[in-house]
């Protein structure tokens, strides 16, 4: 037996739709909020300003100066006091300014500076007359062998301010004579020559030769 046929509605039966095929899942959801221009540009700022600073520090420590003490060699330190009275004279003709086997040596061998001068200085109530001199040679080797040869007996010498007229005191002591105090030294290419000796005719070697050796260091005042 056939019944009577039913027919849905619309309300009971859903219209069929085509299915459309799944595609690969996208990005979640980023939860930075977008980034403000204006706090870019400072950070991107700071950054400069820091590699600013970085170079400025590192040129500051390459270019550091030189703070390492040097040697005092002015008439202000040691035992005695002095005081100019004569020059610095300044040339470069080593063998018109000596005598001896000494000018000997500078015609074989010339310098390139000399520097001299004379000083005053007391000690006891006695006056000293004191001649420094400087010699600059062209090397060490050739420094030491005129030390070696000023430093002996009748070899000459650098004439002093005394000698060669320069310094005209009537008064003033001949510091090349037997009285005299010698000491020289090597220093580099230089060599200090000091002599000494008492006005008055005073006679005291011993303080003389104590003179001659502390004045060596005023010859840091004529390489000046």
């Amino acid at each position: 037996m056939v019944g009577a046929q039913f027919t849905p509605g619309p309300t009971e039966t859903a219209r069929l739709q085509p299915v459309r095929p799944a595609g690969p899942p996208g990005p979640p959801p980023s939860s930075k909020p977008p980034g403000n221009p204006a706090s870019l540009a400072l950070k991107g700022g700071a950054l400069v300003a820091i590699a600013v600073v970085s170079a400025l520090l590192w040129w500051l420590i390459r270019h550091e100066p030189d703070t390492t003490p040097v040697a005092d060699t002015s008439t202000k330190s040691g035992q005695f006091q002095y005081t100019l009275v004569e020059g610095p004279q300044v040339t470069s003709d080593c063998a018109s300014k000596s005598y001896g086997d000494t000018k000997d040596f500078f015609t074989q061998t010339p310098c390139t500076r000399l520097s001299r001068a004379l000083y005053t200085t007391d000690t006891g109530g006695q006056k000293v007359l004191v001649s420094v001199v400087l010699v600059t040679m062209p090397g060490e080797v050739t420094a030491t062998q005129l030390k070696a040869l000023t430093d002996k007996d009748g070899t000459g010498n650098v004439s002093d301010l005394v000698r060669d007229g320069t310094f005209k005191a009537k008064d003033a002591p001949k510091v090349s004579g037997d009285n005299a105090a010698y000491e020289s030294r090597v220093t580099g290419a230089d060599v200090a020559i000091v002599l000494t000796n008492f006005y008055n005719k005073h006679n005291d070697k011993p303080v003389l030769e104590r003179i001659a050796t502390d004045a060596v260091r005023l010859s840091g005042d004529l390489r000046r």
